[in-house]
């Protein structure tokens, strides 16, 4: 008798139950279609726990909603219809669809899911083995392969495109030749092992420089353990060819230039290679880490600084005379520039910030600012006007005639610019 401890470590835990994975259905031979009267086996592999009487738990089995009465490891059967089995703490297995012909002629296909990648093989099959002979096979209803007898069609590295209706004709000798005969039509599904990759940015490669981008892309869950390799490329150019790596670090001298790149990834024996599109940026520097935008931000506040009082440029202003330049109608004959030069008119002009609203604090002393501007230009059209009422004597003519000083006279010079500070 066992004891009781050995007893127990053959009993499963809840949390070990949980994790069970479903149990993989097979089907021998290999075909879904076979010929009324004939029989397949079918087998369920998957965890099977021990009752504490050490005996095998059983295995149940379905077919459509029906409970099988086996409870083996395998069965063999005749009836079409969608198999399915489960084991003790496992969800239940994929399906298989068996269908029964009574037709001189059948098209077989595997039972398993093809994938990108994996041989597809198709078998056109007579009645009780019988030879056919002018052998046809067709796809979507155009021929791609003729045989002069017997023969299975082959793809060595099926692609999605081989997906779709596949049928068979021929003719048997019934003991003479018959004439063609065709079977049904069966469809066929190339799964995909993983989709187009797509080339990403990471972030940046603190210690090497650049910026690292990563070829990311994903497996079929019933092929998750197929290796991949990846390569990378800057136009036409590869600038990493194929190892394990998902990442590529960009030097930093082209990091202007990432819109270039793209990566290929690709089964070990690239028997399914597929690139990915352009590396796409949202923006001119979206896609890098913050530093570069942040950049941005101090020259923008330097341009347009929020809440900055307004700047008023004036004209110059003689220390001995007041100036003319200030009057723009200025029409007296006693008001002429040097060689005829009419006086030039440069009103205040101003620098305004950025079109944003200003801050609630930087309202008021714009305004102050303001009013001091116009007391200003008050007193000097106060002046200016004084100037024309009474303007002064000439001095007396010599004997040569000279420019006199420029007391009334527009400095040719550049204007001063008088900045108001706050």
């Amino acid at each position: 008798m066992w004891p009781l401890t050995a007893l127990l470590l053959l009993v499963p835990s809840s949390g070990q139950a949980a994790t069970l994975e479903k149990p993989i259905l097979s089907l021998h031979p290999p075909w879904t279609t076979i010929f009324k009267g004939e029989r397949v086996t079918l087998r369920c592999d998957g965890y099977h726990p021990l009752l504490l009487e050490l005996r095998p738990i059983s295995t149940l089995w379905y077919l459509g909603h029906l409970l099988l009465p086996s409870h083996k490891k395998s069965i063999e059967v005749q009836t079409p219809g969608v198999y399915r089995c489960q084991t003790r703490g496992a969800p239940v297995s994929d399906p298989i669809h068996l269908s029964v012909s009574n037709d001189w002629l059948i098209l077989q296909v595997p039972y398993a899911a093809v994938f990108e990648g994996e041989p597809l093989v198709l078998r056109c099959r007579g009645w009780y083995d019988k030879p056919v002979y002018k052998l046809h096979y067709y796809h979507e209803g155009r021929a791609v392969r003729y045989f002069h007898a017997s023969a299975n069609y082959s793809v060595p590295q099926a692609r999605a495109g081989d997906s779709g209706r596949y049928q068979c004709s021929g003719t048997m000798r019934l003991p003479v030749e018959s004439a063609p005969m065709f079977s049904a039509k069966v469809a066929v599904t190339v799964q995909e092992l993983f989709p187009a990759p797509v080339l990403t940015v990471t972030g940046r490669a603190e210690a090497r420089g650049g910026v690292a981008v990563r070829c990311e892309t994903r497996l079929h869950p019933h092929r998750r353990d197929t290796p991949l390799q990846f390569a990378f490329y800057k136009y036409s150019r590869p600038v990493r060819r194929f190892d394990w790596g998902a990442e590529y670090t960009v030097p930093e001298p082209e990091v202007d230039e990432l819109e270039s790149y793209w990566c290929e990834a690709a089964t070990a024996t690239r028997s399914v290679r597929k690139r990915s599109p352009w590396l796409q940026l949202a923006g001119r520097g979206s896609a890098l880490p913050s530093a570069s935008s942040t950049a941005q931000a101090p020259r923008a506040a330097a341009l347009a600084p929020g809440g900055q009082p307004l700047s008023f440029r004036k004209p110059p202003v003689s220390r001995s005379a007041p100036s003319v330049t200030s009057v723009p109608n200025a029409t007296s004959p006693g008001l002429q520039g040097p060689a005829g030069r009419a006086p030039t008119a440069r009103p205040p002009a101003c620098a305004l910030p950025a079109p944003s609203e200003p801050p609630a604090g930087a309202l008021k002393p714009d305004v102050d600012l303001l009013l001091q501007e116009m007391q200003l230009l008050k007193g000097l059209l106060s002046r200016v006007v004084l100037e024309l009422k009474e303007p002064p004597a000439f001095p007396e003519p010599r004997a040569t005639l000279q420019t006199p000083a420029p007391r009334f006279a527009a400095s040719p010079g550049a204007p001063e610019t008088t900045a108001v500070e706050s």
